[in-house]
């Protein structure tokens, strides 16, 4: 899948991490657990700001939300990630959210003019991680799939 840049001061504070480096791969871990992703086929190594998770996910989308869950925590500046889905699929666009967003803009941005009314897709793609569709924050990133 390769790698996804991060902003390193938004996002989860988790134990052991800070703005200047990532939290231990345990702790990782348990973010993982706390959004329900299965993180049992998965290998995370940590060196600073730098994350790098392998190993094997049911689906593409697993594989890609284990990434931003990784990296929408603070002091991840890049997740290597070298997940292989069970089932090869279309890899989604990523998108960092800046302030003003709000997810229909950012479905009119990367959907089209007059697509506005698919935000609940970026939505949905991105849950267990998004809760509210209002609720997002400068520096996340989030997962946008292709239109169906």
């Amino acid at each position: 899948m390769g790698l996804i840049s991060f902003i390193k001061n938004a996002g989860a504070s988790l134990f052991g991490g800070s703005e200047a480096k990532a939290a231990p791969a345990e702790e990782l871990k348990k973010e993982l657990e706390k959004h329900g992703l299965d993180s049992s086929d998965i290998k995370i190594e940590v060196d600073g700001d730098k994350v790098k998770v392998s190993g094997a996910a049911k689906t593409q989308e697993e594989a890609e939300k284990i990434a931003i869950a990784l990296g929408n925590t603070k002091g991840v500046g890049t997740v290597q990630n070298d997940i292989k889905p069970a089932a090869a699929a279309v890899e989604s666009r990523f998108y960092t959210v800046v302030a003003g967003d709000t997810l229909w803009a950012i479905a009119e941005r990367e959907y089209g003019k007059g697509h506005g009314d698919k935000f609940n897709v970026i939505f949905e793609a991105n849950k267990p991680m998004l809760k509210n569709p209002d609720l997002i924050y400068p520096g996340q990133v989030l997962r946008v799939p292709a239109l169906p």
